[in-house]
């Protein structure tokens, strides 16, 4: 990959990758991020295989898991996550969105156990940012000040 392209892949300057107000954290999308670029781009279903989806997925909720993890400070805790949404981009035939965040729903509750169950939305789009394959947006509860 280009210098140009990992410039690219890079996140906005503009965004925050997490807000905390009234016990709720909101961890900005996340993409299919893995040695400093996109992992997956293209279409699921089109340029992308279910399996390599699903991986792209999983990337996409570790990424969340280490936004939380490394922004979380001043006392917060996360107490659990509440809801996720996945945004799958895809060809035009393709209607497993839901077996793709499948993937990204597994991550949270391996790793937090019942915390980490929660409510989704896996939502088919036209197009990601960077022409990844997938994106993961989090909103959990916290505890702290």
């Amino acid at each position: 990959m280009t210098t140009a392209n990992k410039a690219a892949s890079a996140p906005s300057s503009y965004v925050t990758p997490l807000v905390v107000h009234e016990g709720f954290a909101y961890v900005s999308g996340q993409l299919p991020r893995k040695d400093g670029g996109i992992a997956y781009h293209g279409k699921v279903g089109a340029d992308v295989d279910l399996d390599s989806a699903r991986e792209a997925a999983r990337l996409c909720a570790q990424a969340c898991l280490n936004v939380l993890n490394r922004e979380l400070t001043g006392g917060h805790r996360l107490q659990r996550i509440l809801k996720i949404t996945g945004f799958v981009a895809s060809g035009p035939d393709f209607t497993a969105h839901g077996r793709v965040i499948d993937a990204a729903s597994e991550v949270f509750i391996e790793t937090l156990g019942q915390a980490g169950r929660h409510a989704r939305s896996a939502i088919g789009v036209a197009q990601l940012p960077h022409s990844a394959c997938v994106e993961i947006e989090v909103v959990a509860a916290v505890t702290g000040p």
